[in-house]
C-alpha cells in the first residue's frame, strides 16, 4: 500500500519550533517532488514548501520563507519540514504529498496524501 505518514506536530508557543516528518511506505521517494501543505479550519489547503527529487531545489510560500526549511533523506525515504519562529497563523493540519519528478503549485496534481499532523501555535 502506497502511503505517507506525517508526524511531529503538536502544541507550541509562538516563537517556538517543530520538526515535521513525512515517511513514505510502499514506494521510494527518489523520483518524486515532495510537497508540504497545510489546511486551517475554514480555509483551503495551501502549499507551504516543496523539494524537488534532486534535493537541491526547494520552494517556499512567502508566508514561511526564512522560517521553514524543507529537506529530504532518500535513504530513510523521509522528508522533513523544520519550522522555526512559529506564529499563531501557522496553526493548521499539515500534510505531505508526492508528485512524480517535479513540484507544482497545483495542489490537485499531487498523489499519495498522508493523514496529516496537527500543528497548533498558541500561548
Amino acid at each position: 500500500q502506497l502511503q505517507f505518514v506525517e508526524s511531529g506536530g503538536g502544541l507550541v508557543q509562538p516563537g517556538g519550533s517543530l520538526r515535521l516528518s513525512c515517511a513514505a511506505s510502499g514506494f521510494t521517494l527518489d523520483y518524486y517532488g515532495i510537497g508540504w501543505f497545510r489546511q486551517a479550519p475554514g480555509k483551503e489547503r495551501e502549499g507551504v514548501s516543496c523539494i524537488y527529487m534532486s534535493g537541491i531545489t526547494t520552494t517556499y510560500a512567502d508566508s514561511v520563507k526564512g522560517r521553514f526549511t524543507i529537506s529530504r533523506d532518500n535513504a530513510k525515504n523521509t522528508v522533513y519540514l523544520q519550522m522555526n519562529s512559529l506564529k499563531p497563523e501557522d496553526t493548521a493540519v499539515y500534510y505531505c504529498a508526492a508528485l512524480k519528478y517535479y513540484c507544482s503549485e497545483d495542489v490537485s496534481r499531487y498523489n499519495y496524501w498522508g493523514q496529516g499532523t496537527q500543528v497548533t501555535v498558541s500561548s
